[in-house]
């Protein structure tokens, strides 16, 4: 009885190297295709180009070997891009979809022009459009988006913002492109907004400051 064990336990024993040398030699020879294709969607061409570059300066022995926390970074460190997805497309493909930030004003800093963009950044570019509205003043981004978004749920088009003034004490003027300046509170500027919007027709200058009260020129 105790021999037939024996024997028993060394054709297992004899079984399991079996299998083990086999997954052994399965591992060692299994190799993984190199990258082939980067495909970049979404930039212009010479940016495409720089980001694919950098892309292919990583670890791109294979797709199983790339870092995606690499590629995060790179392409969050282009301040031109507002959203993106990473797809690793085996075996050997690696798309990147980018979709770039919408420009919507543009600031004087440190005696650079730069732009803001939807994504909530500085952005310096070679893009120019004169037809987006310049900021005068020193506002904070978010200062910025909020007086955006009471222009965009108001009666006036953002398109109709020539200029935006910022002042040191928070408060904002809008110039219009038929050169009409409305001058806004710091307080209930919606609705402040809205009451001056009433008095456009025949009028290049609106004190909207005083609450429920609009001073006009003569």
């Amino acid at each position: 009885m105790q021999q037939r064990k024996s024997k028993k336990i060394l054709i297992y024993f004899f079984l399991l190297l079996l299998v083990g040398s086999i997954n052994n030699i399965n591992l060692n020879t299994l190799e993984l295709q190199n990258i082939n294709d980067i495909n970049i969607v979404g930039l212009e061409v010479e940016d495409k180009s720089i980001l694919h570059q950098k892309i292919k300066n990583f670890n791109l022995n294979n797709v199983f070997s790339i870092s995606k926390i690499d590629l995060i970074n790179e392409i969050e460190s282009n301040s031109i891009i507002e959203k993106y997805s990473i797809f690793k497309r085996y075996p050997s493909s690696l798309d990147v979809n980018i979709e770039k930030t919408k420009f919507l004003a543009r600031i004087n800093k440190n005696g650079q022009i730069f732009y803001i963009g939807s994504n909530g950044r500085f952005i310096k570019n070679d893009f120019f459009n004169n037809q987006l509205p310049f900021i005068f003043g020193n506002p904070k981004l978010d200062e910025f988006f909020i007086i955006k978004k009471i222009i965009d749920e108001s009666k006036i088009s953002y398109a109709e913002i020539k200029n935006l003034y910022f002042f040191p004490s928070k408060r904002w003027d809008l110039e219009l492109r038929d050169n009409t300046i409305i001058k806004l509170p710091n307080d209930n500027v919606n609705l402040a907004i809205n009451l001056a919007i009433k008095f456009l027709d025949d009028n290049e200058f609106i004190d909207a400051r005083i609450k429920n009260q609009i001073i006009l020129d003569d």
